[in-house]
C-alpha cells in the first residue's frame, strides 16, 4: 500500500484477502484519538467497514496525499480539495490561524495539532461552544439564572463541553411540562373544591385509621366478647414496648387503634383518643366537623362521619390526582414564582439560549474535522498497513500491536503483545504452538501485562518467576517477571538436544538423590559415633551377638565373614556383562565403513521422535491466535516461520575481535607482577 489509489480503491479489495478485519482501539502502539474517530459507532473496535470509510472521507477532502504518505504532522492549506467539505475545512484553517494572531499577510499556509487543540479549549470555555447546553452561571437575568438553578437541582444538571453543570432542551421541557400539569391541578382544585381544601386534607389524612375504628366497632357490636381482642391493648405487649423509650410517633403506637372500642361506640376527638392520634383529630375537628356539620361536639359516631366523607368527596378525589415527581415537590407557590405569570414566554426565552448555543455546532464541527484530517493524515497509512496486510510487522518495522521488547536469559524478543486479562488470553494463544512467557511488568506505580513470544534459542533456564527487563516502544524501562509459561517446541534444533538433556537432567536427580542418602546416613553414623565419644568414660555391655562382645566364656564373638557364594554370583554377573559389551563392541566394529550410518541410526532413534514431533508443531506456528486472544479478527493464518521466528528473537552476537578465555582473574606479567584482565563481551 504505497499510493492513494490503494487507499482510495481500498473497498474494491476483497476482504477475504485482508489479514485482519478487526482490531481494538486500546492497547495498541497508536494515538488513541486517532483510533477512536475511526470508531464511528464508538464500540471499542475498528472494523474494516470503518477503516473503509476513514479512507473515503479523507478523499473527499485531500487533493494532495504525498502529506498522508509521508505522514506528515501538519496540514497544509494548498492539500486541501476544492469540494464543500474541504473550502469549509480551508475556512476554519485561516480563521484558526488567525485567531491564533497570525495577520492574513504572514499567516503560515500549515496549521499543526498544537493550534488546533488550543483553538478548541477556547471553544469550550465560550458561553456558545454548540454542545446544545447551557452552563446555569451563562444565564445574564437573574430570574433566568434562579429559574436554571432550580431546573438543575429538580432534575439534575448535565456537563457541558467545558465541564460547568448546566441545562439542555431536554430538561428544560420536561420542567415546564410538570409545571403546567401541577398549576392545571391546582386550578381544577380551586374550581371543585370550593374553599374546602382544608377539610379535605384533614378527612384524607384519618380516613383509613378512621374506617378501621368503626369497623372494629360493628364486629363489637356483633359479638361483644371480642372488644378486648379487637383492642389490641395486650398488657404483655405493652410491657415490652414500655421497656424502651417511646415516643407518639413510633409505629406500635400508631397501629393501635384510634380510640378505645365498644359496640356502638362513636369516636372522640378529645383527650380520650389514642395520643399518637390526637393531634390529626384535633385538625378533622376544627377544619372538617366545625365548618362543614356545624357544632362543637366532642366526639363524631358513624353517621356523622359518613355525612363529612360526602361533603368533602369531591376534593378528596381531587387530590388524589395530585402530579408527583421532582416539580410538584416544590409547591404550586415555588413554581408559580419561577415560571412566572406566563410559563410558556418563559419557557421560549431559556429554549432561545439553548438554540443559541446549538448555532455554534457547525464551527466546531468544522474544527473537529480539521483536527481529524490532521491526524488521519499522521497516522492513516500506518493503520491501513497495520490492518490489511500487516506490512509493517513483516517488513520489520514494528506493527502496532507490538508492545516493545523483553530482554531476559540473554536473548531479546521483540514479538510482544498486550495482555488484558491472561486468564482468558493464554487458552485462546496457546492454539498458536509457540512458546509463550506471559510477564508482569512493573513501573513506578504502573502495571501491566504482556506475553513474550521466545523463537530462538533454549528454554532451560525460561521458568516461572524469572525476571528481566521490558522495553516499551517509547523507550521506557519496566521491571519484568515472568508469572506464567506455554511451553512448545522453538526449533528442531532444540528438540534434537532435548533427549539428552533430559538424560542427563534424571542423572543428576538420582545422583543427587543418591548424595543425599549418602550423607543422610553418614550424618547417623557420625551421630553414632559422637555418642560413643562423649560416653566413653562410662563402662557399657556390647549387644549379644555383636562383632567383639563377649561370649558367655569370656572369649570375643568373631566378625560376620563374606559369604563366598555371594562372590562368586556377583563375578560371574560381571563376566556376562562385560561378554555382552565385547560382543556389541565388536560386531559394531566389524561394520566397518558403515560405523557413521549405525551412529546416525542411534541417534535419530533417539531424537528423531522429538524432532518429529517439534517439526509438526512448527510448521503450525502462527501469530494468528495470540491477537485473536487480545480482541484482533485475524483473516490469515499468519504463519511463524523458523526464519521470522529468529529475527523476532535476537540471541547476542560475538563482538568483533574478542578474545574468549578460559577463565576471567588476574593474570602475571612476565616479571611477577599482576595485572588485570577484562571480561570479554559476550
Amino acid at each position: 500500500m504505497d499510493t492513494a489509489d490503494d487507499l482510495l480503491h481500498l473497498r474494491d479489495l476483497d476482504q477475504k484477502r485482508w489479514v485482519a478485519l478487526a482490531c481494538p482501539t486500546r492497547g495498541l502502539e497508536f494515538d488513541e484519538r486517532t483510533l477512536d474517530l475511526i470508531d464511528l459507532d464508538r464500540d471499542g473496535r475498528i472494523r474494516a467497514p470503518e477503516l473503509i470509510a476513514a479512507c473515503e472521507w479523507v478523499g473527499a477532502r485531500l487533493k494532495d496525499w504525498q502529506p498522508l504518505l509521508r505522514g506528515d504532522a501538519r496540514l497544509a492549506l494548498a492539500s486541501l480539495s476544492d469540494t464543500e467539505e474541504g473550502r469549509a475545512l480551508a475556512e476554519e484553517l485561516q480563521r484558526t490561524l488567525a485567531l491564533a494572531g497570525h495577520t492574513a499577510q504572514a499567516a503560515p499556509t500549515d496549521i499543526g495539532l498544537e493550534e488546533i487543540r488550543k483553538r478548541q479549549s477556547h471553544l469550550v470555555a465560550e458561553r456558545h461552544n454548540g454542545d446544545g447546553i447551557v452552563p446555569v452561571a451563562a444565564f445574564e437575568d437573574p430570574a433566568d439564572r434562579a429559574l436554571a438553578q432550580a431546573i438543575a437541582d429538580a432534575l439534575g444538571a448535565v456537563a457541558d463541553a467545558g465541564g460547568e453543570p448546566g441545562i439542555d432542551e431536554t430538561r428544560i421541557q420536561a420542567f415546564f411540562d410538570q409545571a403546567a400539569a401541577l398549576l392545571a391541578w391546582h386550578a381544577e382544585g380551586e374550581a371543585d373544591c370550593a374553599g374546602r381544601r382544608a377539610a379535605a386534607m384533614a378527612v384524607q389524612a384519618v380516613h383509613d385509621k378512621v374506617e378501621d375504628f368503626f369497623a372494629r366497632c360493628r364486629l363489637a357490636s356483633y359479638d361483644a366478647s371480642v372488644a378486648a381482642t379487637l383492642n389490641a391493648t395486650d398488657p404483655e405487649q405493652l410491657k415490652q414496648h414500655a421497656a424502651g423509650l417511646l415516643s407518639l410517633e413510633s409505629g406500635p403506637l400508631k397501629q393501635l387503634p384510634v380510640a378505645p372500642v365498644m359496640a356502638g361506640g362513636a369516636l372522640p376527638l378529645d383527650e380520650r383518643a389514642n395520643p399518637a392520634w390526637r393531634d390529626a383529630l384535633t385538625a378533622l375537628r376544627e377544619q372538617a366537623v366545625r365548618p362543614l356539620l356545624g357544632g362543637d361536639a366532642a366526639e363524631l359516631d358513624e353517621t356523622a362521619w359518613r355525612a363529612l366523607k360526602r361533603e368533602v368527596q369531591a376534593c378528596r378525589e381531587w387530590l388524589k390526582r395530585q402530579p408527583t415527581g421532582p416539580v410538584a415537590a416544590l409547591g404550586v407557590e415555588a413554581v408559580t414564582a419561577l415560571a412566572g405569570d406566563q410559563p410558556e414566554a418563559t419557557r421560549a426565552r431559556l429554549l432561545a439560549q439553548v438554540a443559541d448555543d446549538r448555532a455554534a455546532a457547525p464551527r466546531h464541527a468544522a474544527l473537529n474535522d480539521l483536527e481529524k484530517l490532521l491526524l488521519l493524515q499522521r497516522g492513516l497509512l500506518r493503520l491501513a498497513r497495520n490492518f490489511v496486510s500487516f506490512e509493517d510487522f513483516y517488513e520489520g518495522r514494528g506493527a502496532v500491536f507490538q508492545a516493545g521488547t523483553l530482554f531476559v536469559d540473554g536473548r531479546a524478543c521483540e514479538l510482544t503483545v498486550e495482555v488484558g486479562d491472561p486468564a482468558r488470553h493464554a487458552p485462546i494463544a496457546g492454539l498458536a504452538k509457540a512458546y509463550l512467557a506471559y510477564c508482569e511488568c512493573v513501573r513506578l506505580n504502573q502495571k501491566r501485562t504482556i506475553v513474550a513470544v521466545v523463537s530462538a534459542g533454549d528454554v532451560d533456564f525460561l521458568f516461572v518467576g524469572r525476571n528481566g527487563l521490558f522495553y516499551d516502544r517509547e523507550g521506557h524501562d519496566w521491571d519484568a517477571r515472568i508469572v506464567k509459561v506455554i511451553e512448545n517446541p522453538i526449533s528442531v534444533g532444540q528438540a534434537f538436544l532435548s533427549p539428552y538433556k533430559k538424560l542427563v537432567r534424571l542423572v543428576e536427580e538420582q545422583v543427587a538423590k543418591r548424595a543425599a542418602a549418602s550423607d543422610s546416613t553418614q550424618q547417623g553414623r557420625l551421630g553414632q559415633w559422637a555418642g560413643r565419644i562423649a560416653t566413653v568414660d562410662q563402662p557399657a555391655a556390647a549387644p549379644a551377638g555383636a562383632p567383639g562382645a563377649a561370649t558367655p566364656a569370656g572369649l570375643p564373638v568373631p566378625g560376620r565373614r563374606v559369604d563366598v557364594g555371594t562372590v562368586a554370583a556377583i563375578g560371574v554377573a560381571l563376566g556376562s556383562i562385560s561378554t555382552v559389551i565385547v560382543g556389541i563392541f565388536g560386531r559394531f566394529v566389524d561394520l566397518g565403513w558403515w560405523i557413521p550410518l549405525a551412529v546416525l541410526g542411534i541417534v535419530l532413534s533417539i531424537s528423531g521422535p522429538s524432532m518429529l514431533i517439534a517439526w509438526l508443531k512448527l510448521r503450525q506456528r502462527s501469530l494468528g491466535p495470540i491477537l485473536d486472544a487480545s480482541g484482533w479478527a485475524i483473516n490469515n493464518r499468519m504463519k511463524l516461520s523458523t526464519r521470522l521466528g529468529g529475527s523476532l528473537t535476537k540471541r547476542p552476537q560475538p563482538v568483533p575481535q574478542s578474545v574468549r578465555l578460559p577463565e576471567i582473574g588476574r593474570a602475571q606479567r612476565q616479571d611477577g607482577t599482576p595485572t588485570a584482565v577484562s571480561e570479554p563481551s559476550m
